[in-house]
């Protein structure tokens, strides 16, 4: 009975009714109810927390900006391609020890080797566990802190990045941060790193983090705040060959109309 009543209790406490918990709780046992009619009523609370927490899992995705249709999952990538000393780092990545921790985490090397496979599979795994996560490419994130300066929203921006649990920003490297920009991203990053509870930045790069300060236009003062994003995180430096292309089929053809004393074989 006292298990019945502890995962109603938990369930209302889920749902964030609690000021009916006491209330309730009298009811149902006052009502002499069996524990058949309990069971039943546990029921109907525990689909009810199950519906909103799935209602939460779905917002959180549509508005994370990762793929839909095509969802990329650590289910999707296939561990059994990869190898080195430390390869149960990568495969704890599910367990969500990083964001928990407040950790930062980096995938560094070549196109096509799934660094941004492991980045959306991540933000999707906080998604999932009812943590807001937001992804946007370095060009993206460049465009959007450019507009912000012009049109004066500096502040409203620079918030909205701060907000997310898990903010992924693709392809470092791809683009150059002016000194506006560049002083917006750092003021990011600093309120970032004291930002309390879940809290992770997830970064993918063809270049090594030495060599970021290249991208940002600023002097060596303000670019000594890279070494924020690095004060505390996890950086996979990742090497092989391109997955991508794998089911690539070429076939040879050839036009026109066939040269004299050649017959054409079909």
């Amino acid at each position: 009975m006292n298990d019945v009543f502890s995962r109603i209790s938990a369930d209302i406490d889920s749902l964030k009714i609690n000021a009916y918990t006491n209330g309730l709780m009298e009811l149902l046992d006052s009502e002499a109810m069996s524990p058949e009619q309990l069971e039943a009523v546990a029921l109907v609370f525990a689909h009810l927390r199950n519906q909103k927490e799935e209602t939460i899992r779905n917002t959180l995705l549509k508005m994370s900006r990762l793929p839909l249709k095509e969802p990329k999952t650590f289910d999707s990538f296939d561990f059994s391609l990869v190898q080195g000393k430390q390869i149960e780092a990568l495969r704890n990545l599910p367990s969500l020890t990083a964001v928990n921790a407040g950790r930062n985490l980096a995938f560094i090397g070549p196109q096509g080797v799934g660094k941004t496979h492991l980045a959306m599979a991540y933000g999707r795994e906080c998604c999932i566990h009812g943590l807001k996560t937001y992804f946007l490419k370095a060009t993206e994130l460049n465009q959007r802190l450019t507009d912000a300066v012009k049109y004066g929203r500096e502040s409203s921006t620079i918030s909205a990045l701060v907000k997310p649990s898990c903010l992924i920003i693709d392809e470092i490297g791809r683009c150059v941060f002016n000194k506006e920009s560049t002083r917006m991203f750092f003021d990011m990053v600093d309120r970032r790193y004291n930002k309390e509870g879940p809290n992770t930045m997830i970064f993918t790069s063809n270049m090594s983090p030495n060599k970021w300060g290249e991208f940002f236009g600023e002097d060596s003062s303000l670019l000594c705040a890279l070494d924020r994003i690095f004060d505390d995180a996890t950086v996979f430096m990742m090497k092989g060959n391109s997955y991508r292309g794998k089911r690539l089929e070429t076939i040879a053809i050839e036009t026109g109309r066939p040269k004299p004393g050649v017959t054409r074989k079909d």
